[in-house]
C-alpha cells in the first residue's frame, strides 16, 4: 500500500493522549540542532530532542504543546513524541490535562510616576562634578 500522506494539519483527526511514562509540556525555546527546551506539566524543564520521524514532517515552534517521553537513564532529557494542533491543545486544557493558568510572561518594569517620588528629592538641585585636571 504505502505510507499515508498528510498534506496539512487539518487532515489529522486523531488525538494522542499521554500514555504511561509520557508527559505534556510547552516549548519554551528552540535551541537548534533538533533540540528544544520544554516546560513539562510535572514542573521539570527538560532538554528535548526532536525524533527523526518528526524532524521534517512536523515543525515545532515556541509555545506549542508537545508530548514528551523522558529518558529512563536521564530524566532531565526527553524525546518529543507528538505536537498538538491548537484545537487539540484547547481540548487538553479544557479536560484537565494541562493547567488552566497562563504561561508566565516577563515582567516589564514601569518607570515611577512623579507622584510616587518623594518631594525632597525633587527640591534639591542635581550635584555637579568639578572638572578633573
Amino acid at each position: 500500500m504505502g505510507k499515508r500522506k498528510v498534506l496539512n494539519e487539518a487532515h489529522l483527526k486523531e488525538l494522542v493522549l499521554p500514555q504511561q511514562g509520557e508527559v505534556l509540556g510547552r516549548v519554551l525555546k528552540i535551541s537548534g540542532g533538533n533540540q528544544v527546551i520544554v516546560q513539562c506539566v510535572d514542573g521539570e524543564t527538560r532538554l528535548c530532542r526532536i525524533r527523526g520521524k518528526m524532524k521534517r514532517r512536523m515543525w515545532i515552534r515556541e509555545r506549542d504543546i508537545v508530548l514528551v517521553s523522558p529518558w529512563d537513564f536521564d530524566p532531565k532529557h526527553a524525546d518529543i513524541m507528538w505536537r498538538y494542533i491548537k484545537d487539540h491543545a484547547d481540548w487538553l486544557q479544557n479536560n484537565g490535562y494541562l493547567d488552566k493558568r497562563e504561561e508566565p510572561k516577563p515582567a516589564t518594569q514601569a518607570a515611577p510616576s512623579p507622584a510616587d517620588q518623594p518631594a525632597t528629592a525633587a527640591a534639591s538641585p542635581p550635584a555637579v562634578n568639578p572638572p578633573a585636571e
